[in-house]
């Protein structure tokens, strides 16, 4: 069998052009020529264009270096910009490994100014400063040729002086202006007053600013509000204020938006103070808040500032840093109460009376300080403070109920031993509404402890009297309609017993077939001691009537006479 050929050929192949795709490279428009080649007109006419305005102290350069990283770049940059029409001595370099990489850069877009074709251009993409056409030249980095050849663009121009920037040094760019500050965080008031002009937040106002939710007033007073704010101070004087409802709607991280003006853009700190207008609901105006807590807070803002931290998270890592922090009373939510005002505590959590009795008594047994985490996790603290995250009692509540629900059952309830644990155990696997659940066991316990008045346990008695009694403590539990189906299963005696209640009730109707002939001559004669009994038990177990007590005993004694079953 012959073998297939390794590559299928068509006819024309020879002659058709193969097309290849070079990741990071594209045609450019028409509009992108333009752009390019005015500035890269530009650039060649003055080399130097590029360069921020030099407000800052530069070093000295010697034979033995610079430790100024600006000064050295700069006496770099003159000689290529001498060298601007030596097409060859720029070539060589571009491609030079030594020296500084912004001259390395410059020499390359130099080089392609020269060049008529800008058809084919590379493409750097950045998530913070956008995505720019350039041309590369020679072994600059991208980010030097993109700021070179847009040295018009208030962002992309910065790129070039990353290194400098990690050196400690500092430049500010704005539509207006580009300066460089030298070893100081110096920005100009224009390009504070530029920078908040342009950034994801609305602002108004001039010297003092405020966002939505804020005003004048309060951003200049400086007053707390119940939800909190962001307080930013520039070193040119003016004030910021942003408030909560204006954090939580960025497109662009507002601290990116500010600092992707400047470089390096994570020194945001260097030319603005950030602080928190907040404290918890009841906490005293004379009293500061704790100094672990506003170190914390001071810590979650240089993050924020560093662009590390999502604006819609400041203000709940600020509030729960300042929470966290507190060491005495209790804290629920974002509210704060002192060790006295239990009551006051306990009155705003919200749910039944019950529930609130229930965290009352774990309070009662809490050794120390307690935190309830909203999800669940419980913490014991040394401080003396409890702090619940959620101001709900149920979620608390199923929280605590593992550690402290015996506590609950015993001093509420008064359950102990292997009652109480089924009950705990139950609720644990159930987790019912509290408010349910406790009202439910108050009910089955307010019945229980009301049986408890009856003088005799149903074993105690003998049959038929046991029986009776059975009948007599389920139609108080459940009502009458529920004995029914236990009086017609009666047997002997019990059958009797059965007919007896029955006709007390006015339950024969359908019923007679059931019962013989004895059991029904039997059960008549008991039926107006019967009745005596469940007259007395009504009184006493339904009514509150204590006194039927001693009714109940004799009528039962009555019915012992009537039914044979002798003394009791």
């Amino acid at each position: 069998m012959a073998k297939p050929p390794a590559e299928v050929r068509f006819p024309g192949d020879k002659n058709r052009r193969k097309r290849l795709r070079v990741r990071g490279i594209k045609q450019a428009s028409k509009e992108i020529q333009k752009r390019l080649e005015k500035n890269l007109d530009a650039l060649l006419d003055n080399p130097e264009g590029f360069l921020p305005e030099i407000v800052g102290e530069l070093g000295k350069v010697s034979l033995f270096g610079s430790k100024d990283p600006m000064a050295l770049t700069l006496r770099e940059l003159e000689g290529v910009s001498s060298k601007r029409n030596d097409v060859r001595w720029l070539k060589k370099r571009m491609g030079k490994r030594s020296g500084g990489d912004v001259a390395r850069s410059l020499a390359g877009s130099l080089v392609a100014a020269s060049e008529e074709d800008l058809s084919t251009v590379s493409v750097f993409k950045s998530d913070v400063y956008g995505n720019a056409s350039y041309l590369k030249r020679g072994s600059g980095r991208p980010g030097h040729l993109v700021g070179i050849q847009n040295f018009n663009h208030p962002r992309l121009r910065l790129l070039v002086w990353d290194d400098h920037a990690k050196a400690g040094q500092y430049f500010f760019s704005w539509d207006g202006g580009f300066v460089f500050t030298g070893f100081e965080a110096s920005p100009p008031p224009e390009w504070v007053s530029w920078t908040l002009e342009n950034t994801s937040v609305d602002l108004q106002g001039d010297m003092c600013k405020w966002s939505v939710g804020l005003s004048e007033e309060i951003v200049d007073s400086c007053t707390n509000t119940p939800e909190g704010w962001l307080k930013l101070d520039f070193s040119d004087g003016t004030t910021v204020g942003l408030s909560q409802s204006a954090l939580a709607k960025t497109d662009e991280p507002l601290a990116r938006s500010i600092a992707v003006s400047m470089m390096p853009p994570n020194k945001l700190g260097d030319v603005c103070e950030a602080s928190w207008m907040w404290s918890p609901e009841g906490w005293p105006d004379d009293r500061p808040l704790p100094e672990q807590g506003m170190e914390r807070v001071g810590e979650v803002l240089g993050t924020w500032l560093k662009m590390s931290l999502e604006d819609n998270v400041v203000s709940r890592a600020c509030r729960a840093s300042i929470l966290n922090s507190i060491s005495d009373g209790f804290v629920v939510g974002n509210n704060w109460f002192a060790e006295e005002d239990r009551p006051g505590f306990l009155e705003h959590m919200g749910g039944t009376e019950d529930e609130r009795r229930a965290l009352s008594y774990v309070l009662d047994a809490v050794d120390g300080g307690l935190h309830v985490r909203s999800d669940g996790v419980v913490l014991d603290l040394e401080d003396r403070v409890i702090r619940f995250e959620e101001s709900s009692c149920h979620p608390v509540l199923v929280s605590l109920w593992d550690d402290y629900g015996m506590s609950i059952l015993s001093e509420m309830y008064s359950l102990a031993g292997e009652e109480a644990e089924k009950v705990h155990s139950r609720q644990l696997k159930r987790k019912q509404g509290f408010g349910a659940f406790l009202r439910e066991l108050n009910d089955s316990l307010s019945t229980a402890m009301r049986l408890d008045r009856l003088p005799w346990d149903s074993d105690d008695l003998p049959d038929p009297l046991s029986f009776a009694d059975r009948l007599v403590r389920k139609a108080a539990d459940d009502g009458v309609a529920s004995t029914v189906s236990m009086a017609r299963k009666g047997r002997g005696l019990e059958s009797a017993m059965g007919w007896a209640w029955l006709v007390v009730h006015e339950r024969t109707e359908s019923d007679a077939w059931r019962f013989d002939e004895e059991s029904r001559d039997k059960g008549g004669d008991w039926v107006p001691a019967l009745t005596a009994v469940w007259d007395a038990a009504k009184a006493l177990l339904l009514e509150d009537d204590m006194e039927s007590k001693a009714d109940y005993r004799s009528s039962m004694e009555w019915l012992a006479e009537a039914s044979g079953s002798g003394p009791i």
